[in-house]
């Protein structure tokens, strides 16, 4: 028989000293530092350990013995639950400082590189109400609170349209009301799954995969338009039949949705990719205003989900690239073409690049639209694409724009940009961590001149940074 396990202390009475990774907050006792969500610096709390290791533990908070002056009231029935919006407790002014420190940590700590000052941290215009996308999970059993566990009214095994909770896959938190878009999307999600419901429409299984609602997509913009995409999961007895019941409903009881998609998904993931979609009703797009440009926005593309920030973020880029008219901009990443087309017109050429090849067509299809004619795309891992071969074929950058996933850029791309050897590099980021890194391996040709975080999601842990490069003499 295995020895058992010694139950770990409940820590009474600690004082929450900073804020942490990934949300959480942490204090030090015995030497060990200990990690805790759902709290602010500040609080004084009772926590019970679940996890200890030779340096460092994670637990819980059991009480709050007293709160903290330096915390808000979350306004979402769902904090502390869903997962998301990690920060409500915190104020605004505060997450903003914590970002700006965040970023200078990570840059100095993991880069190791000579740093500039730092611009003060953007702020988003919004911090209610600020995305245009959101992604709805669909499943025949809910997630269920401690609370309503232990209250035996509640109905166990009720499906749900909500989030996923962290730890339990194949389950999801029904949402009532989430903040962090037009609330015209709670109306849209809420009474698809009233509907579902009181018709009998099997909703998503993920473990047995089986059941017809999988998942629902819906994204807005500053034009107007509206886009829900259904994903359905159809199966050896069919339920294509009750799926275009679902989508009549939808088209009638929201005349505001101007692009209405489907599509049947029998892989064991909700990607949508690879998957052919289909027009229910309307276009199978919608337009996103930037000053006086459209983008195109389909149901694969990525555009950035915060769009009056995105504006903020796209011009410190341009600002950074301190374009004449007369340069050669290569932009790595590019997407839909977004920052391609918005840098355009102060240069003289734009080359984008990006893995996905329905957002490139997007890029050249939103050239078009904005009479943009001195851009080319192309489609292609970067690693393959950047090449000294495409180099030489293209013309040398004087300015890079790089706006790499959150891995980073490869390798291999770093070595191609050294060798490339432009004036200056833009890299923006969504992971300041893996830009640091990246930052390091840029440090023998290239100096960094300018530092701008921006934050595009409050309430949560995640920053932007814009970095600007410029070659060492």
């Amino acid at each position: 028989m295995g020895r058992s396990k010694k139950p770990l202390p409940l820590i009474e009475g600690v004082t929450i000293e900073a804020v942490a990774a990934e949300g959480k907050c942490l204090f030090h006792w015995n030497n060990l530092v200990v990690f805790v969500p759902w709290c602010v610096p500040g609080d004084v709390c009772d926590v019970q350990l679940h996890r200890k290791k030779h340096s460092f533990a994670e637990g819980e908070v059991v009480r709050f013995v007293e709160y903290s002056k330096v915390r808000a009231v979350p306004f979402c029935q769902h904090f502390g639950v869903c997962g998301g919006c990690k920060w409500q407790n915190l104020p605004y002014d505060a997450q903003l400082r914590f970002k700006q420190q965040q970023v200078f940590d990570q840059l100095s700590r993991i880069g190791k590189v000579e740093l500039p000052e730092f611009q003060p941290i953007l702020g988003s215009v919004k911090t209610q109400c600020y995305r245009n996308k959101l992604d709805f999970g669909c499943a025949n059993k809910r997630w269920l609170t401690k609370e309503e566990i232990r209250d035996e009214s509640s109905q166990k095994n009720s499906p749900a349209i909500g989030f996923h909770i962290t730890g339990a896959f194949d389950k999801i938190l029904p949402i009532e009301k989430c903040w962090l878009m037009d609330p015209l999307h709670n109306d849209i999600r809420n009474a698809i799954g009233t509907y579902a419901q009181e018709h009998g429409i099997s909703f998503f299984d993920l473990r047995a995969q089986k059941g017809l609602l999988r998942d629902v997509i819906i994204r807005n913009s500053q034009s107007g338009e509206w886009m829900v995409i259904v994903q359905f999961h159809y199966d050896e007895t069919g339920g294509e039949a009750e799926a275009m019941e679902l989508l009549q409903f939808v088209a009638d009881r929201f005349p505001q949705i101007t692009s209405l998609m489907y599509l049947d998904n029998q892989k064991c993931n909700d990607t949508i990719g690879d998957q052919e979609i289909r027009v229910f009703k309307g276009k199978d797009h919608i337009y996103e205003l930037m000053e006086d440009l459209k983008f195109k926005v389909g149901p694969k593309s990525f555009y950035q989900t915060n769009t009056e920030q995105a504006y903020h973020l796209y011009s410190v880029a341009r600002d950074f690239a301190g374009l004449t008219g007369s340069e050669m901009v290569y932009d790595l990443y590019t997407g839909t073409g977004t920052i391609a087309n918005f840098v355009a017109r102060r240069a003289r050429q734009v080359i984008g690049i990006e893995y996905v090849p329905e957002a490139i067509e997007d890029a050249k299809v939103n050239s078009d639209i904005n009479g943009i004619t001195n851009t080319l795309f192309y489609a292609g891992d970067m690693k393959d694409i950047l090449t000294d071969e495409f180099i030489l074929s293209h013309g040398r950058p004087d300015v890079i724009i790089t706006d790499p996933p959150r891995a980073g850029m490869h390798p291999d791309v770093v070595k191609t940009i050294l060798r490339a050897a432009p004036q200056r590099i833009v890299y923006v980021s969504c992971n300041p961590a893996t830009q640091a890194r990246d930052l390091q391996a840029l440090d023998e040709a290239y100096k960094v001149e300018a530092v701008q975080p921006v934050d595009m999601f409050p309430h949560t842990p995640h920053v932007e940074n814009v970095v600007l490069l410029t070659s060492r003499p």
